[in-house]
């Protein structure tokens, strides 16, 4: 029998020959009718359980008024393991119940412990942590060139050296330097300040400012530098200059300057072409020049996806393109002299820069108060259906700038707030829950945060509002009886399983503690930050939260591939059948670590019962 043990299968296959033939000679044999303990809680385990044939059931005895049952949160069928974290703790904390006649290969603990001490990768998937598992399966697998380059810093050979002048220096001195040194910038020192000088400042200081020659190159250099760090990874530095707009920045450690990086070193380390769809937005003059350039976006995204590049990478980067894409059509539509007076905000997933394939639009208007523009709906209406050509789908509730219910003034925009957060109904809860993750993308930026700023004041200390806002996270259940022994057209909404009870949940505490990040990634971060959540805790959540995006938009670029008109009817949808067991494992240990998220937010918003 034991030559029938997989090790193909994770973890096993991370041993090595020897220590596989070690296990193997380990192993023991357990033969359990239907009905019969394999192990019980308060038990010492024998070791790690691997089902040969058979179906188990991991449940906890639950009290509902004066009556015990036996609840199974969890289901093992063929080739699943259990026990191992309980064989290491010493102790089982559930029962294992046989729900029928069912066959185990059985390591004993001594071997598995041996096994681990051996073996790191080995015993840090064992430790049930969700991120080393995932880390785990993407150095196993995957585009190598991709993982390497998603783990790449900026430090990894890209920073150039910078060209320095002092203050003083003249614009021929500097363009005599950048001629020598064939650059294409200069960094001037002035006091403890640098400011960037490129080869166009210089240019258009001669030709079109016609300064002299000997003019101090100081007066015309940019201080407000976009900066990052050497340890920082480079794919975020490839983000800040495509959110920015720039083609370079500066690299500084401990406030000290350690050099620069460029465009054209990132572009030459990754080749997603994301500049050149960024160029093409940018360059856009016509809603026809958008148009084509926003229908790029999908073949990225693709690319993205088939090279493994991870969700919370490909998410940061589609925000930015996304909302480029946003800002450059409301610089075409709306009238420049207006522009000033209004704030374009998206909400939603968009707002939270969490939207990869794009599913519909959230987005609403601000404009100062007493403005006259006799024009503003028709244009909004035209905003609208200009983005639903472009692909981004029209919001089956009607938030968009369409409908006039979301163009607002300042002021009946903050009142708008105030109403729903004292409304406790269903309706008004979700608006809020969508207006709490709005992003300003084009316009007047402060009208939108005077309006947040009143808003997180006019919530202090509302205890009231909490426990309701956040109760919306426990609406669904968290299907754990899904997993085990997996029907061939099991499907499972994971949207509603996963991803929002996390979503909303972090929502509602970033809300309480007055975090304006928007995006869930960083309110945990954030979170951690202040106290409000263990480091592990958040850790564990946001490498969930990732997995159910990476696996929803696995299935959905397929599902898109497959369809006649390249849409995908079912977004939230995973089809269990198509995952294969790893996947499946680590799906379920997202969903222990949700079901263990939404247990903490009964007790710390009091929603129970």
């Amino acid at each position: 029998m034991p030559s029938s043990f997989k090790m193909e299968n994770m973890p096993f296959s991370l041993l090595s020959e020897r220590e596989q033939e070690y296990l193997r000679s380990s192993l023991d044999i357990g033969y359990y009718q239907s009905g019969e303990v394999l192990l019980a809680a308060g038990d010492v385990p024998e070791g790690v359980y691997v089902i040969f044939k058979g179906r188990v059931g991991e449940s906890d005895v639950a009290v509902e008024g004066e009556e015990k049952q036996e609840q199974v949160f969890v289901h093992y069928a063929n080739e699943d393991y259990f026990g191992a974290w309980s064989a290491i703790r010493g102790t089982a904390i559930h029962n294992f119940i046989a729900e029928e006649e069912t066959i185990c290969h059985i390591l004993p603990t001594k071997a598995l412990l041996e096994l681990c001490a051996g073996n790191s990768r080995f015993g840090d998937y064992f430790q049930q942590s969700l991120s080393a598992k995932t880390e785990i399966q993407a150095q196993e697998g995957g585009d190598q060139d991709m993982a390497e380059f998603m783990l790449a810093q900026v430090k990894d050979g890209l920073i150039r050296e910078p060209l320095i002048v002092p203050e003083g220096a003249s614009i021929t001195d500097a363009t005599v330097l950048m001629r020598e040194k064939h650059a294409d910038c200069v960094l001037v020192k002035r006091g403890n300040r640098y400011g960037m000088v490129t080869g166009t400042d210089l240019l258009n200081a001669v030709v079109i400012d016609r300064l002299d020659l000997t003019a101090d190159v100081a007066d015309i250099a940019s201080y407000r530098l976009i900066s990052t760090t050497s340890d920082d990874y480079l794919f975020n530095a490839l983000i800040t200059m495509t959110q920015q707009h720039i083609e370079r920045v500066v690299v500084m450690d401990d406030n000290q300057l350690t050099g620069i990086i460029e465009l054209t070193d990132v572009l030459s380390y990754f080749s997603s072409h994301s500049h050149v769809i960024g160029l093409r937005i940018e360059r856009a003059k016509t809603i026809e020049d958008l148009h084509e350039a926003a229908h790029g976006l999908n073949d990225l995204i693709k690319g993205l996806v088939t090279h493994g590049v991870k969700a919370r990478f490909a998410m940061d980067l589609i925000a930015a393109m996304n909302g480029r894409v946003i800002a450059k059509l409301f610089d075409l539509i709306v009238p420049a002299d207006m522009q000033p007076h209004v704030c374009l905000i998206v909400m939603g997933s968009e707002g939270r820069g969490e939207q990869i394939m794009k599913t519909d639009q959230d987005n609403a208007l601000i404009y100062r108060d007493g403005l006259q523009w006799p024009g503003m709906q028709e244009t909004m209406q035209l905003f609208t259906e200009t983005l639903i050509s472009f692909g981004f789908p029209e919001c089956p509730g009607n938030i968009m700038v369409s409908n006039p219910a979301w163009v607002k003034s300042i002021g009946e925009w903050t009142q708008q707030l105030s109403d729903w957060s004292y409304r406790c109904e269903g309706e008004a809860q979700m608006n809020l829950a969508i207006a709490v993750d709005a992003h300003p993308v084009a316009g007047n930026a402060a009208l939108f945060k005077t309006s947040r700023n009143w808003f997180m004041r006019h919530l202090q200390n509302n205890d009231v509002f909490f426990s309701h806002f956040a109760k919306a996270s426990l609406e669904f259940d968290t299907p754990l009886t899904f997993f085990g022994n997996l029907k061939d057209k099991g499907e499972l909404d994971v949207k509603k399983a996963g991803i929002f009870p996390v979503v909303h949940g972090i929502r509602a505490m970033a809300l309480q503690y007055k975090i304006l990040e928007t995006n869930t990634f960083k309110r945990i971060e954030a979170l951690v930050e202040i106290g409000q959540m263990k480091e592990e805790h958040g850790r564990e959540l946001a490498e969930a939260l990732a997995l159910f995006i990476q696996t929803r938009l696995k299935q959905q670029v397929k599902r898109i591939d497959d369809a006649e008109d390249g849409v995908d009817q079912t977004p939230n949808i995973l089809e269990l059948s198509s995952l294969d067991k790893m996947e499946r494992d680590l799906l379920r240990d997202g969903m222990h670590i949700v079901k263990g998220f939404k247990k903490s937010l009964t007790l710390r918003y009091h929603l129970g019962g």
